[in-house]
């Protein structure tokens, strides 16, 4: 085959650029008037630190940081368990009564509306707390498992996409070698999927820590998350601390994604390397 040269068009750059402007041009501004010494968010009065330092003073906004972070965590990390689980019985499972239907209600969530999700769970934990008195009250616990719930679905669609591409023989060796499915599972399958579960908690982190509408139907007067403060005070004018708490989260955001991104790089190379190492063997 030929090698052809490739044709910079001009138009292509063009709607690149401006694609990238448009996604990025306001995140560039909100981090820029974050150093803005003014309580107006809209008149620039000059570069300060002001707010930096008056957001880890604002024990609210702390305890909302504090409270989404833990929320956040928790709620990705069982849902890449179930999410797993999932996937390996729609994957690996094959057809089974009920299998269809499984899957169904595994993607569900991915397409039901927020506030039908919201509305249900807590129709659900009203139901419990009159039925067999659990739970006593609706905070932390009600919004982690009210996250977990859709959380899980995107985690399955991620896990069960790297499942259908991985090669069987590699598994089939080394059951065929006396090594039980558990072990083979956690020696060979998990390592190789491990990229798509790295990714799949990032996205449910993030999910989870965005969501505004499921919380503020399952959270009490106790728990209030991020979202839900930032929305009640946006309501009321922007705060300038605010600006500064999105810098921070952007700036830790890029950071963990270019971490995950190099070691997930990383990983898949030397994947391919075993591979091919092994092939050659």
């Amino acid at each position: 085959m030929n090698n052809l040269p490739v044709v910079r068009s001009p138009w292509r750059i063009l709607i690149l650029v401006m694609g990238f402007t448009f996604l990025y041009a306001p995140m560039l501004m909100l981090v820029i008037y974050s150093f803005n010494s003014s309580k107006l968010v809209t008149v620039w009065a000059g570069w300060s630190t002001r707010w930096y330092s008056e957001l880890f003073h604002d024990d609210a906004m702390m305890s909302a940081v504090g409270l989404s972070l833990t929320i956040a965590a928790c709620a990705a990390t069982m849902a890449c368990i179930l999410g797993t689980i999932a996937a390996l019985v729609m994957v690996r499972f094959g057809r089974f009564r009920g299998s269809t239907g499984f899957a169904f209600m595994i993607t569900a969530p991915l397409v039901m509306p927020d506030v039908i999700t919201g509305l249900s769970l807590l129709l659900l934990f009203v139901a419990l707390a009159h039925a067999i008195g659990w739970p006593a009250d609706r905070g932390m616990l009600t919004i982690w498992l009210a996250h977990v719930t859709f959380c899980t679905a995107y985690v399955a669609v991620v896990i069960s996409s790297r499942l259908r591409e991985l090669d069987h023989s590699i598994e089939e060796a080394a059951m065929d070698l006396g090594a039980t499915p558990l072990k083979v599972f956690f020696i060979i399958t998990l390592p190789m999927i491990m990229p798509a579960v790295i990714s799949g908690w990032l996205l449910a982190f993030t999910l989870s820590l965005d969501d505004l509408v499921i919380a503020s139907f399952v959270s009490g007067p106790g728990a209030t998350t991020l979202p839900m403060l930032v929305f009640s005070s946006v309501r009321m004018g922007v705060n300038p601390e605010i600006n500064a708490l999105a810098s921070i989260i952007l700036g830790v955001v890029g950071v963990i994604g270019f971490i995950a991104w190099y070691l997930m790089a990383r990983a898949e190379k030397q994947r391919v390397r075993d591979i091919q190492r092994a092939r050659r063997g």
